[in-house]
């Protein structure tokens, strides 16, 4: 389980492959490998990763094909940065909304506005979840826990970002074009859901 709280940025060291398998080497934020083990849970761009390896400074992620082409990890490169978050703990604060690093699809990035000290992004849901995302509500893009803004048109919404979320997560690079991880609030899908299939059992 995870808060949305994204704690910092990770760095990928090395990216290789075999059998199917790709192994990427993510330089942890400084103090984020304190009490690490070996299969304990990791987000990386709100991803659930189980770590395979570690030292002092980085964590090695074994991940599979499935998991990158329904995730922006298959676009990551040596040098790339990632939104970082260690799994939580019972009695930790959730500053967010609970999580579980199961993504639900991608998100494109439409525009991106700086405006003083305020970053607004809009950007496109995939058409079948577009039913879970709504104005004021909860989802999580690349692990980060955002409130959702406007939605001006269709299938386009917006996210207005804090300069303190700028500098802790990958957003301040944030351009056109780029794929966000998208997992919707789990709350509010169980409700659309169960909505629907109550509506559908009245016809």
């Amino acid at each position: 389980m995870f808060t949305g709280i994204v704690q910092g940025l990770g760095v990928v060291t090395t990216v290789s492959d075999a059998d199917g398998i790709r192994r990427l080497t993510v330089r942890l934020p400084e103090g984020r490998t304190s009490g690490l083990e070996t299969g304990a849970s990791v987000a990386i761009n709100g991803v659930c990763l189980t770590v395979a390896a570690f030292d002092t400074e980085s964590a090695a992620f074994d991940v599979i094909d499935e998991t990158l082409r329904l995730t922006n990890l298959g676009a990551l490169s040596v040098g790339s940065s990632v939104n970082t978050e260690r799994a939580a703990r019972f009695g930790d604060e959730i500053g967010g909304h609970v999580l579980s690093g199961h993504i639900h699809g991608l998100a494109e990035v439409v525009r991106v506005e700086p405006s003083d000290g305020n970053l607004a992004i809009w950007w496109r849901v995939p058409e079948a979840l577009t039913k879970y995302v709504m104005p004021k509500g909860y989802v999580a893009l690349n692990g980060c826990s955002l409130t959702v803004g406007e939605r001006p048109e269709g299938s386009v919404f917006s996210i207005h970002l804090i300069p303190e979320t700028r500098r802790l997560t990958t957003f301040g690079e944030s351009k056109p074009g780029d794929q966000l991880n998208l997992e919707v609030d789990a709350q509010t899908q169980a409700i659309v859901d169960t909505v629907e299939r109550v509506l559908d059992q009245r016809r």
